[in-house]
Protein backbone atom coordinates (compact mmCIF):
# COMPACT_ATOMS: atom_id res chain seq x y z
CA UNK A 1 0.00 0.00 0.00
CA UNK A 2 1.33 3.26 -1.02
CA UNK A 3 0.73 6.67 0.45
CA UNK A 4 1.27 9.92 -1.95
CA UNK A 5 1.07 13.01 -0.39
CA UNK A 6 -0.91 16.26 -1.37
CA UNK A 7 0.48 18.60 -3.64
CA UNK A 8 2.42 21.14 -1.57
CA UNK A 9 2.82 19.54 1.28
CA UNK A 10 5.50 17.18 2.79
CA UNK A 11 5.18 13.86 4.35
CA UNK A 12 5.89 13.62 8.30
CA UNK A 13 6.76 10.62 9.69
CA UNK A 14 6.08 10.56 13.40
CA UNK A 15 8.05 8.00 15.53
CA UNK A 16 6.65 6.94 19.13
CA UNK A 17 8.09 6.32 22.22
CA UNK A 18 8.30 3.07 22.81
CA UNK A 19 6.33 1.74 26.07
CA UNK A 20 7.48 2.34 29.12
CA UNK A 21 10.12 4.60 27.46
CA UNK A 22 11.34 8.26 28.91
CA UNK A 23 10.05 11.22 26.40
CA UNK A 24 12.78 12.63 24.59
CA UNK A 25 14.03 16.03 25.04
CA UNK A 26 15.39 18.06 22.19
CA UNK A 27 19.30 19.39 22.00
CA UNK A 28 19.37 22.83 20.87
CA UNK A 29 23.37 21.51 19.89
CA UNK A 30 24.67 24.52 21.50
CA UNK A 31 27.48 24.09 24.49
CA UNK A 32 25.82 24.12 27.63
CA UNK A 33 27.63 27.29 29.31
CA UNK A 34 28.48 27.19 33.28
CA UNK A 35 30.44 29.94 34.94
CA UNK A 36 32.98 27.28 36.25
CA UNK A 37 35.32 27.59 33.64
CA UNK A 38 35.67 31.58 33.97
CA UNK A 39 35.64 31.00 37.42
CA UNK A 40 39.39 29.10 37.12
CA UNK A 41 40.86 31.69 34.79
CA UNK A 42 39.69 34.44 36.93
CA UNK A 43 42.95 33.73 39.49
CA UNK A 44 45.47 33.58 36.36
CA UNK A 45 43.83 36.71 34.62
CA UNK A 46 43.99 38.80 37.67
CA UNK A 47 47.78 38.03 37.90
CA UNK A 48 48.29 38.38 34.22
CA UNK A 49 46.87 41.91 35.02
CA UNK A 50 48.76 42.97 38.10
CA UNK A 51 52.19 41.66 37.24
CA UNK A 52 52.31 42.64 33.36
CA UNK A 53 49.34 44.34 32.07
CA UNK A 54 49.75 47.12 34.83
CA UNK A 55 52.73 47.93 34.54
CA UNK A 56 52.88 47.69 30.59
CA UNK A 57 50.79 50.25 30.70
CA UNK A 58 51.98 52.26 33.26
CA UNK A 59 55.51 52.12 31.04
CA UNK A 60 53.71 53.51 28.03
CA UNK A 61 52.34 56.53 29.89
CA UNK A 62 55.95 57.05 31.34
CA UNK A 63 57.46 56.95 27.85
CA UNK A 64 55.54 60.07 26.91
CA UNK A 65 56.14 62.45 30.18
CA UNK A 66 59.44 64.33 31.61
CA UNK A 67 59.96 62.17 34.29
CA UNK A 68 62.79 62.32 36.19
CA UNK A 69 64.01 62.36 40.37
CA UNK A 70 61.94 65.19 40.82
CA UNK A 71 58.76 63.29 40.04
CA UNK A 72 59.65 60.08 41.79
CA UNK A 73 56.40 60.45 44.30
CA UNK A 74 53.83 61.99 42.17
CA UNK A 75 55.27 60.39 38.93
CA UNK A 76 51.22 61.48 37.45
CA UNK A 77 52.07 65.22 37.97
CA UNK A 78 55.06 64.98 35.61
CA UNK A 79 54.53 67.06 32.65
CA UNK A 80 53.47 65.92 29.47
CA UNK A 81 56.66 65.17 26.87
CA UNK A 82 55.11 64.09 23.95
CA UNK A 83 57.15 61.79 21.84
CA UNK A 84 60.18 63.72 22.54
CA UNK A 85 61.78 61.07 24.77
CA UNK A 86 61.79 58.69 21.12
CA UNK A 87 63.39 61.55 19.53
CA UNK A 88 66.26 61.37 21.71
CA UNK A 89 66.07 57.50 21.79
CA UNK A 90 66.13 57.36 18.12
CA UNK A 91 68.63 60.41 17.10
CA UNK A 92 71.77 58.09 16.54
CA UNK A 93 74.08 61.29 15.71
CA UNK A 94 73.38 62.08 19.75
CA UNK A 95 75.53 60.71 22.15
CA UNK A 96 72.07 59.01 23.96
CA UNK A 97 70.66 57.06 20.15
CA UNK A 98 74.21 56.21 19.28
CA UNK A 99 74.84 54.43 22.67
CA UNK A 100 71.41 52.69 22.44
CA UNK A 101 72.27 51.88 18.54
CA UNK A 102 75.60 50.65 19.39
CA UNK A 103 74.10 48.75 22.18
CA UNK A 104 71.13 47.12 20.28
CA UNK A 105 73.57 45.73 17.55
CA UNK A 106 75.61 44.27 19.87
CA UNK A 107 72.52 42.41 21.34
CA UNK A 108 71.99 41.27 18.03
CA UNK A 109 75.05 39.76 17.58
CA UNK A 110 75.02 38.13 20.81
CA UNK A 111 71.83 36.79 20.74
CA UNK A 112 72.47 35.04 17.10
CA UNK A 113 75.31 33.50 18.46
CA UNK A 114 74.35 32.58 21.72
CA UNK A 115 70.94 30.94 19.95
CA UNK A 116 73.21 29.54 17.30
CA UNK A 117 75.35 27.97 19.67
CA UNK A 118 72.40 26.57 22.20
CA UNK A 119 70.80 24.91 19.55
CA UNK A 120 73.45 23.35 18.15
CA UNK A 121 74.99 22.20 21.13
CA UNK A 122 71.53 20.93 22.12
CA UNK A 123 70.49 18.89 19.24
CA UNK A 124 74.18 17.37 19.36
CA UNK A 125 73.44 15.88 22.70
CA UNK A 126 70.40 14.90 21.91
CA UNK A 127 71.16 13.06 18.96
CA UNK A 128 73.93 11.10 20.81
CA UNK A 129 71.82 10.47 23.90
CA UNK A 130 69.25 9.13 21.39
CA UNK A 131 70.94 5.56 21.27
CA UNK A 132 70.40 3.23 24.68
CA UNK A 133 73.89 2.42 26.99
CA UNK A 134 74.99 2.60 30.01
CA UNK A 135 75.43 5.44 31.68
CA UNK A 136 73.04 7.28 29.54
CA UNK A 137 70.57 8.32 32.23
CA UNK A 138 73.28 9.45 34.53
CA UNK A 139 74.18 11.84 31.10
CA UNK A 140 70.93 13.06 30.56
CA UNK A 141 71.11 14.19 34.48
CA UNK A 142 74.33 15.65 34.34
CA UNK A 143 73.64 17.66 30.94
CA UNK A 144 70.45 19.42 32.47
CA UNK A 145 72.45 20.08 35.62
CA UNK A 146 72.83 24.03 34.58
CA UNK A 147 69.30 24.41 33.62
CA UNK A 148 68.01 23.21 37.03
CA UNK A 149 71.04 25.78 38.73
CA UNK A 150 69.26 29.20 40.33
CA UNK A 151 70.56 32.12 37.09
CA UNK A 152 72.32 34.09 40.03
CA UNK A 153 74.08 30.92 41.87
CA UNK A 154 75.31 29.90 38.36
CA UNK A 155 76.39 33.28 36.93
CA UNK A 156 78.05 34.25 40.77
CA UNK A 157 80.20 31.05 39.75
CA UNK A 158 81.52 32.04 36.58
CA UNK A 159 81.96 35.20 37.85
CA UNK A 160 84.69 33.97 40.07
CA UNK A 161 86.04 31.56 38.01
CA UNK A 162 87.10 34.80 35.09
CA UNK A 163 88.62 36.21 37.65
CA UNK A 164 92.20 37.69 36.22
CA UNK A 165 94.42 37.26 39.36
CA UNK A 166 93.27 34.21 41.33
CA UNK A 167 90.21 32.79 39.19
CA UNK A 168 89.76 28.69 37.81
CA UNK A 169 90.08 29.94 33.82
CA UNK A 170 93.39 31.83 33.87
CA UNK A 171 94.93 29.58 36.70
CA UNK A 172 94.31 26.52 33.45
CA UNK A 173 94.66 28.49 30.35
CA UNK A 174 98.09 30.71 31.57
CA UNK A 175 99.23 28.75 34.46
CA UNK A 176 98.90 25.34 33.31
CA UNK A 177 98.52 25.29 29.81
CA UNK A 178 100.71 28.24 29.36
CA UNK A 179 98.21 29.44 25.89
CA UNK A 180 98.71 33.37 27.12
CA UNK A 181 101.57 35.16 27.81
CA UNK A 182 99.73 37.06 30.71
CA UNK A 183 96.21 36.26 32.73
CA UNK A 184 94.08 38.21 30.41
CA UNK A 185 91.26 40.30 31.51
CA UNK A 186 87.86 38.53 31.29
CA UNK A 187 85.00 40.95 32.94
CA UNK A 188 86.29 43.82 31.41
CA UNK A 189 87.49 44.94 27.74
CA UNK A 190 86.88 43.16 24.44
CA UNK A 191 86.52 39.84 26.24
CA UNK A 192 83.52 40.55 28.23
CA UNK A 193 81.61 40.16 25.14
CA UNK A 194 83.45 36.26 24.79
CA UNK A 195 82.63 36.47 28.50
CA UNK A 196 78.74 36.40 28.34
CA UNK A 197 78.23 34.12 25.32
CA UNK A 198 79.91 31.58 27.42
CA UNK A 199 77.81 31.85 30.31
CA UNK A 200 74.96 32.54 28.34
CA UNK A 201 75.40 29.27 26.21
CA UNK A 202 76.60 27.29 29.19
CA UNK A 203 73.10 28.29 31.14
CA UNK A 204 70.80 27.98 27.66
CA UNK A 205 71.70 24.58 26.03
CA UNK A 206 70.25 22.56 28.43
CA UNK A 207 66.90 23.36 27.57
CA UNK A 208 67.26 23.21 24.02
CA UNK A 209 68.70 19.76 24.83
CA UNK A 210 65.71 19.17 26.66
CA UNK A 211 62.96 20.12 24.00
CA UNK A 212 64.94 18.34 21.14
CA UNK A 213 64.97 14.92 22.86
CA UNK A 214 61.13 15.15 23.33
CA UNK A 215 60.86 15.71 19.78
CA UNK A 216 62.88 12.87 19.07
CA UNK A 217 60.85 10.47 20.98
CA UNK A 218 58.25 11.49 18.73
CA UNK A 219 59.93 10.07 15.33
CA UNK A 220 59.02 6.08 15.05
CA UNK A 221 62.15 3.97 14.96
CA UNK A 222 61.19 1.98 11.76
CA UNK A 223 62.18 5.19 9.54
CA UNK A 224 65.56 4.82 10.87
CA UNK A 225 65.45 1.16 10.01
CA UNK A 226 64.00 1.59 6.72
CA UNK A 227 66.52 4.30 5.59
CA UNK A 228 69.60 2.40 7.03
CA UNK A 229 68.03 -0.64 4.77
CA UNK A 230 68.09 1.77 1.82
CA UNK A 231 71.79 2.62 2.46
CA UNK A 232 71.00 5.32 3.87
CA UNK A 233 74.51 6.78 6.18
CA UNK A 234 74.10 8.65 9.54
CA UNK A 235 74.25 11.93 7.98
CA UNK A 236 71.76 11.66 5.37
CA UNK A 237 69.15 9.92 8.37
CA UNK A 238 69.65 13.31 10.53
CA UNK A 239 69.58 15.75 7.29
CA UNK A 240 66.30 13.88 5.80
CA UNK A 241 64.39 12.56 8.40
CA UNK A 242 65.40 14.00 12.02
CA UNK A 243 65.89 17.97 11.28
CA UNK A 244 62.63 17.44 9.15
CA UNK A 245 60.89 15.83 12.06
CA UNK A 246 62.04 17.79 13.80
CA UNK A 247 60.84 21.02 12.47
CA UNK A 248 58.01 22.37 14.25
CA UNK A 249 59.85 21.45 17.31
CA UNK A 250 63.03 23.95 16.44
CA UNK A 251 60.52 26.74 15.43
CA UNK A 252 59.07 27.35 18.53
CA UNK A 253 62.59 26.56 20.44
CA UNK A 254 63.93 29.15 18.16
CA UNK A 255 61.63 31.40 19.27
CA UNK A 256 62.01 30.52 22.89
CA UNK A 257 65.79 31.23 23.23
CA UNK A 258 65.67 34.35 20.95
CA UNK A 259 63.20 36.23 23.44
CA UNK A 260 65.16 34.45 26.56
CA UNK A 261 68.57 35.67 25.47
CA UNK A 262 67.37 38.70 23.75
CA UNK A 263 66.08 40.37 26.76
CA UNK A 264 68.63 38.74 29.13
CA UNK A 265 69.11 41.01 32.23
CA UNK A 266 70.11 38.35 34.95
CA UNK A 267 72.79 37.35 33.31
CA UNK A 268 75.09 40.51 32.54
CA UNK A 269 73.86 42.43 35.71
CA UNK A 270 75.41 39.67 38.01
CA UNK A 271 78.15 39.26 35.91
CA UNK A 272 79.55 42.81 35.17
CA UNK A 273 77.44 44.81 38.14
CA UNK A 274 75.50 47.62 37.13
CA UNK A 275 77.91 49.32 34.36
CA UNK A 276 78.78 46.33 31.80
CA UNK A 277 81.42 46.87 29.33
CA UNK A 278 81.30 48.36 26.07
CA UNK A 279 81.66 45.18 24.26
CA UNK A 280 78.93 43.22 26.50
CA UNK A 281 76.59 46.39 26.78
CA UNK A 282 73.25 44.93 26.20
CA UNK A 283 69.92 46.64 25.32
CA UNK A 284 68.11 45.18 28.67
CA UNK A 285 71.05 46.42 30.90
CA UNK A 286 71.64 49.76 28.95
CA UNK A 287 67.74 50.63 29.64
CA UNK A 288 68.20 50.26 33.36
CA UNK A 289 71.26 52.49 33.09
CA UNK A 290 69.44 54.88 31.15
CA UNK A 291 66.37 55.02 33.59
CA UNK A 292 68.14 54.35 36.97
CA UNK A 293 71.58 55.84 36.65
CA UNK A 294 70.94 58.87 34.82
CA UNK A 295 67.24 59.12 36.33
CA UNK A 296 65.49 59.97 33.31
CA UNK A 297 62.57 57.24 33.69
CA UNK A 298 60.60 58.96 30.51
CA UNK A 299 63.53 58.27 27.82
CA UNK A 300 64.24 54.66 29.47
CA UNK A 301 60.63 54.12 29.03
CA UNK A 302 60.33 55.21 25.53
CA UNK A 303 63.50 53.09 24.81
CA UNK A 304 61.40 49.81 26.54
CA UNK A 305 58.71 50.29 24.37
CA UNK A 306 61.17 50.72 21.42
CA UNK A 307 62.18 47.68 22.40
CA UNK A 308 58.61 45.94 22.93
CA UNK A 309 57.61 46.93 19.54
CA UNK A 310 60.96 45.29 17.72
CA UNK A 311 60.22 42.44 19.21
CA UNK A 312 56.52 42.08 18.37
CA UNK A 313 57.64 43.11 15.08
CA UNK A 314 60.10 39.88 14.69
CA UNK A 315 58.19 37.53 16.75
CA UNK A 316 55.08 38.73 14.22
CA UNK A 317 57.21 38.38 11.09
CA UNK A 318 58.98 34.31 12.23
CA UNK A 319 55.30 33.15 12.75
CA UNK A 320 54.32 34.51 9.86
CA UNK A 321 57.32 32.64 7.38
CA UNK A 322 57.51 29.83 10.02
CA UNK A 323 53.36 29.29 8.98
CA UNK A 324 53.53 30.12 5.74
CA UNK A 325 52.26 27.15 3.64
CA UNK A 326 50.61 25.69 6.32
CA UNK A 327 46.91 24.72 5.30
CA UNK A 328 44.12 25.33 7.14
CA UNK A 329 42.23 22.68 8.71
CA UNK A 330 39.04 22.24 6.91
CA UNK A 331 35.62 22.81 9.25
Amino acid sequence: MTTTAAPGTAERTVRKNPPGAAPRTRRSGKPRRTALPYLLLLPALLLELLVHLVPMVIGIVASFKELTQFYLRDWGTAPWAGTANYTVAIDFDAPVGEALLRSFLTTCLFTVCSVGLCWLLGTAAALFLQESFRGRGLLRTLFLVPYALPVYAAVITWAFMFQRDNGLINHVLHDQLGLTDSPPFWLIGDNSFLTLLVVSVWKGWPFAFLIIMAGLQNIPREIYEAAALDGAGVRQQIRRITLPSLRPVNQVLVLVLFLWTFNDFNTPFVLFGRAAPQAADLVSLHIYQSSFQTWNFGTGSAMSVLLLLFLLLVTGTYLLLTTRGRKSPRA
